[in-house]
This record gives C-alpha cells, sequence and structure tokens, in this order.
C-alpha cells in the first residue's frame, strides 16, 4: 500500500508544477492569482521536505535541476489526470456552470447586452464568463472559448473549434461629428485619409487592411491616439476623439442606438469568430450545455446588425 502521509502538501506540489511549466516564479504568481514571495516560500518548503534542490536560479529565472525535472513530470502526469477527472465529474452534472472565456470587449459590448435573452433561450444553463484575448486557448477549468482567428486553426490536441461567424470591420464615428457635416455625401473611402483615426495595438492592421479592401493606400493614414485594447478605442470613439474601426459586432448597439455611425460600411476579413469546445469522446468530458450554447450564438451572430 502506498504511504500518502509522505507526500509533500498538495498546493506545494501545483505551485511548483506551474512553476516548473513557465520556468518563472513571477509567471507561476500570475497564474495562481499570488505574490511572488508565496511562490517562492512555497517552491523552499518543498525543497526542505523533500531535502533537494529543484531549481537552479539563472537571473530572474528558473531552470530545472535532474530531481525537479523528474518531479515536473510526475506532477504533469498525476495532476493533469486528477484535473481531467475532476472536470469531467463536474461536466457530467448539467447544474455545474459553464465556464465561457472570451475577449474583453466582445464579453462588454456584445454578449453582456444579450444575457437576459441567453437566459430566456437555455434556463437551465448557468453560465459564468470570464474575459481573454484573442490568443488564449481552452485551458483547465474552463469549458469553452470564443476568439477572433485565422484559418488555419491551430487546435490542440483534444480540441475541437467550430466557425460561428465571419469577422467583418468598418471605421464609425459619432453622428454629430464636424468631419461628417463638412464632407460632401456620398461619402467615399478618401474622405478617411485625412480624417484622424484611432487604432489599436492588439489590432494594428485593422487600418491598413480595410483601405487594402477599399483600394486605397494606407501610407497616407492620419493616425491619432493609440490604445491597448479595442474596448478603449471605442470608448474613445463615443467622446468624440476620431474615427475608430471595429467589427460589426462590437457596435451593433451602438449603431442600434445612434451613439454611432457607420457610413461606409463593413468589409469582410479572413478573420472568423470561433467556439473551441473539448472533443467529445475524449478524457476531458463536454459540458452537457456546450451544444444548446453553440447553437445559440450562431443564431444570434447571424443576426444583421444595423450599417
Amino acid at each position: 500500500m502506498e504511504r500518502t502521509e509522505l507526500l509533500p502538501p498538495l498546493n506545494a506540489l501545483r505551485t511548483f508544477d506551474v512553476a516548473a511549466r513557465h520556468e518563472s516564479a513571477s509567471r507561476a504568481a500570475e497564474e495562481l492569482h499570488v505574490t511572488h514571495g508565496a511562490v517562492s516560500r512555497q517552491i523552499r518548503q518543498l525543497e526542505d521536505a523533500l531535502g533537494t534542490r529543484l531549481f537552479d536560479r539563472v537571473g530572474r529565472g528558473l531552470t530545472l535541476t535532474q530531481a525537479g525535472r523528474e518531479l515536473a513530470t510526475a506532477t504533469r502526469h498525476h495532476l493533469g489526470g486528477l484535473a481531467r477527472v475532476c472536470g469531467a465529474l463536474a461536466r457530467s452534472d448539467a447544474r455545474a456552470p459553464f465556464v465561457l472565456s472570451c475577449p474583453g470587449s466582445f464579453l462588454a459590448r456584445w454578449f453582456i447586452p444579450r444575457l437576459g435573452a441567453l437566459k430566456d433561450a437555455l434556463p437551465e444553463l448557468e453560465l459564468h464568463l470570464t474575459a481573454s484575448d484573442d490568443n488564449e486557448g481552452l485551458r483547465n477549468g474552463v469549458d469553452g472559448v470564443l476568439r477572433f482567428q485565422t484559418p488555419p486553426f491551430d487546435d490542440a490536441e483534444h480540441q475541437e473549434t467550430r466557425v460561428l461567424g465571419t469577422e467583418r470591420i468598418g471605421p464609425v464615428l459619432r453622428p454629430d461629428s464636424e468631419w461628417l457635416s463638412e464632407a460632401s455625401s456620398p461619402l467615399s473611402p478618401e474622405v478617411l485619409l485625412g480624417l484622424p483615426l484611432l487604432h489599436t495595438r492588439s489590432r494594428p492592421q485593422a487600418w491598413p487592411d480595410w483601405c487594402s479592401r477599399q483600394g486605397l493606400s494606407s501610407e497616407g493614414l492620419d493616425y491619432a491616439q493609440g490604445f491597448e485594447h479595442l474596448n478603449y478605442l471605442l470608448e474613445a470613439t463615443l467622446v468624440g476623439l476620431g474615427v475608430g474601426i471595429a467589427p460589426d459586432y462590437l457596435v451593433e448597439e451602438d449603431l442600434r442606438s445612434k451613439r454611432l455611425v457607420a457610413p461606409w460600411g463593413f468589409v469582410e476579413t479572413e478573420a472568423c469568430l470561433t467556439l473551441t469546445l473539448p472533443q467529445v469522446g475524449r478524457a476531458r468530458a463536454r459540458h452537457p450545455h456546450a451544444e444548446a450554447l453553440g447553437e445559440w450564438l450562431a443564431r444570434e451572430l447571424a443576426t444583421a446588425p444595423p450599417h
């Protein structure tokens, strides 16, 4: 019989596992939502309990020793197995929350306004929404990921990605903008070349891509204020700082309420809005409400926004 009392504390092993994966105490602290000092203490206590060094400290990073590599192999296998089994047990219960990860701008501007409609359509579904970025895939504790991707999709093992809709982007601005009143009608795309264009670091190619699809050169664009996230760019557009550019999904409510207008319309890009789920029949079970949620999302996204 195995002597489980000889095992170090599970929390210390988990902390070690994350630190070993990143080879960084700082990144482990970020993932575990604890301080750098807490990670260092857990690793030091684990090393003391085992009587061996698990990491060599190299600058600000960590390098696994031979003992550390052996333990990391074990924790990755056994903690991963525990996570899969616990996740499968939880997902087998339709009453368990469905954890959906999606970009913060999409969450704020498209999803939250539709939570009431989702509740009416799927009253048995308890949905937990968490913000992420477009580069974040399916991870432990998350049942599905919404994100914008460009095909071909590089699915990780045991995952499935389905396309929910095509991305369409276009310039938007306030209806009372002085640039609208001063421009001749109908508005041509060339008008934008002399206007202050707001941009975002998360999508640096948005304006050049739009210009390319309009047959315009992007060399003469007048870039104004830049922002870290698309949601900030749209807030700046709403207060009249310039002309923004965004997927139509994110400005549907603003267009409907006349807070923004899209005089030049929207053009399709190569990107798609996708939903990534665990693959059916694998060790990690798919949430019982996954199919119903995917179908609801596809229907809602197919609703044509007002242009």
